[in-house]
């Protein structure tokens, strides 16, 4: 027992040693001579990508102590016009974190960046660079897509028990080139021990985000993420959830979505487009109620989220709408925390849809630790799809994946091992095609399949 406490004070106070010592420098480092320490030393995690518009782009910073932190940009044919951001003091307070805006950007350029701490240029093995979109609704555009990142702790776990494996997964994303990265939930797994402090939840979130495979890729595309129970908290997790506002503060400090909630409701919710694609970031944990419960209505997403997602879709011009959340909607299997769980909210989404005669949704969804492609269309309706991918690197369900049925499952999309996906937009203003790939952690193609725009505007018969 006195051990035990001895640890968790220790960690307490030496977290960012601890984690700092797991970042391979990739370079010389260069010194601060103000302090004499290695401003490399000084460098938790990141830099990262965040949210990227026509105009302005977020970058990411995470340090191991207090320490100014700043960026120049540039584009990438043009470095002799160097642009910088605000100079920001990281504190103790928000775990170090912070995020400065590059708003000398224009629509469709690249750019390549620079971080510095205590006005050093910090050395990196890897390239530096982000993009913004272009005005042209046209352009191709690569999308990566994972959840389930599970990252082993040697201080509270015991080996034999690790869920987590083939970091190298992330190099495998990375060589893929992508323009964005879509984490899809279960980014970071929050440990009992983690649940009810904030010193918990900045733990876990800076031992995930140090985690060294994943720095080239965070680094240079566009990271957008949501959560789902084990990043918001406890497993199974539900509005009821005492320490919520913990998660909310730490997934607000680790990520650089564009909006995080929806005025005046709370939660994460958030919005993107990108070419003629767009992104409806969903909140599937802080207005959820047990799938259990009897003495109030059941809900997932709430009236006034799914308000929003509707009235969103309708106004939207873009071909294809990817509806982003944690756990499965289509899926006709009553497992775990499956949407069929909450049939009548469940249905009126359906509903909705087709009475607002919405065309080209697509939902992508995680937590299941296995990847499937579920499809619903009955008669007289637009098709709807639910790609599940999961894990990146945590566990795989592989046996209950196998035994599990799902009415909606298109034949040979199951995959009961690590994944990824890359969803691929291309094509003229008249013929867009949406092409999804699912690899293995190696980068291996495992199936792909081929949706166009044409399949999604075109209603069954009766």
């Amino acid at each position: 027992m006195f051990l035990r406490f001895f640890i968790i004070l220790f960690i307490g106070g030496c977290a960012n040693w601890l984690f700092g010592q797991g970042i391979s420098s990739g370079g010389d480092a260069v010194v601060d001579v103000s302090k004499n320490v290695p401003v490399r030393e000084l460098l938790q995690s990141g830099p990262m990508v965040g949210y990227a518009t026509f105009r302005e782009v977020m970058l990411w910073v995470q340090t191991t102590s207090e320490a100014k932190v700043q960026f120049k940009y540039w584009e990438q044919d043009k470095p002799q016009k160097k642009y910088t951001t605000d100079v920001i003091q990281t504190t103790k307070s928000q775990a170090f974190t912070a995020k400065l805006l590059a708003d000398s950007v224009q629509p469709g350029r690249f750019y390549n960046y620079q971080l510095l701490i205590n006005n050093t240029a910090v050395s990196l093995s890897y390239p530096l660079r982000f993009q913004t979109p272009a005005l042209e609704r046209t352009t191709p555009l690569k999308v990566a897509l994972g959840s389930c990142n599970y990252v082993n702790d040697t201080v509270y776990e015991d080996s034999a028990k690790y869920k987590g494996g083939n970091y190298e997964i992330f190099t495998s994303i990375y060589d893929k080139k992508p323009d964005i990265m879509l984490w899809g939930g279960d980014n970071v797994y929050t440990r009992d021990v983690d649940w009810g402090s904030r010193t918990g939840f900045f733990y876990r979130y800076t031992h995930t985000r140090s985690m060294q495979q994943i720095q080239p890729l965070i680094a240079s595309v566009s990271n957008y993420a949501v959560w789902d129970d084990h990043d918001y908290g406890s497993g199974d997790g539900n509005r009821a959830y005492p320490y919520k506002h913990l998660g909310l503060e730490a997934f607000k400090l680790f990520w650089a979505n564009p909006t995080v909630g929806i005025e005046n409701n709370g939660g994460i919710t958030s919005h993107f487009e990108w070419a003629d694609t767009e992104f409806f970031l969903m909140d599937n944990r802080s207005f959820r109620t047990d799938k259990n419960l009897k003495t109030a209505e059941k809900t997932i997403l709430g009236e006034v989220q799914i308000r929003w997602l509707i009235e969103n879709l309708k106004n939207s011009r873009a071909t294809f709408k990817f509806v982003v959340m944690g756990g499965q909607f289509l899926t006709s299997a009553t497992e775990k925390e499956n949407y069929i769980n909450y049939p009548k909210e469940r249905d009126s989404i359906l509903k909705y849809i087709d009475l607002e005669d919405i065309k080209g949704v697509i939902f992508l969804t995680g937590d299941r630790h296995f990847t499937e492609l579920s499809k619903y269309q009955p008669n007289g309706t637009y098709p709807i799809y639910d790609l599940t991918v999961s894990p990146l690197t945590s566990n795989i369900h592989r046996e209950a994946a196998l035994k599990e049925i799902n009415q909606f499952r298109l034949e040979n999309t199951l995959v009961a091992e690590r994944n990824f996906c890359i969803l691929d937009v291309s094509g003229n203003q008249k013929d867009r095609i949406l092409k999804i790939t699912i690899y293995n952690t190696t980068g291996k193609e495992l199936w792909t399949k081929l949706i166009t725009a044409n399949e999604l505007y075109t209603k069954s018969k009766n």
